[in-house]
């Protein structure tokens, strides 16, 4: 009986051992994997945000002196239309869209989910060789939609609310 046993408590160590040097024998993600995957999250956040901030509070701004809530989302759209175009080659400045454009919530949000897809599509299409030579403009705008990202953070706090990634269903 101990022999069984202890036969046992072998082949249970050499299945763990396999399974372990199977699970660290995964590839790590390419660069282009990375950026997507980060891009995607970072704008899935944001828009989440954006469908999920009352309409009437678009126009909040925690002092005089900073975007509204509106105008931060415009001016991550911004972001996202540049890398959608500089991701294609082109040759383009960041261009900010001009927050007076949109009227409303409705209007921002669908504009936001346009940005989202049309670079993400831009992002999709990129070859993987070309993330070999540079990270931008990718890294550059997940960087500054994560900082803004942060920034809504904020505005949810001073409103008494919870921003969306921050709720117990979310986690």
């Amino acid at each position: 009986m101990k022999l069984n046993s202890f036969a046992v408590r072998v082949a249970l160590t050499l299945m763990a051992l396999f399974v372990a040097s199977a699970q660290g024998q995964q590839q790590s993600p390419t660069p282009a994997q990375s950026i997507s995957r980060n891009f995607d999250s970072i704008n899935k956040n944001v828009l989440e945000m954006a469908q999920d901030f009352p309409a009437d509070k678009y126009d909040f701004r925690p002092t005089k002196e900073v975007r509204s809530f509106g105008e931060v989302l415009v001016h991550v759209i911004s972001g996202n239309v540049y890398a959608a175009k500089a991701g294609r080659g082109e040759q383009v400045n960041w261009d900010e869209l001009n927050p007076k454009d949109f009227k409303g919530k409705a209007e921002i949000v669908a504009a936001l989910q346009k940005s989202i897809t049309d670079a993400d599509a831009t992002l999709k299409n990129t070859p993987e060789e070309r993330f070999t030579k540079s990270l931008r403009p990718w890294i550059d705008v997940i960087e500054h939609a994560a900082e803004h990202y942060g920034q809504l953070v904020v505005y949810y706090r001073v409103n008494g609310m919870t921003p969306p990634a921050s709720r117990p269903s979310n986690k």
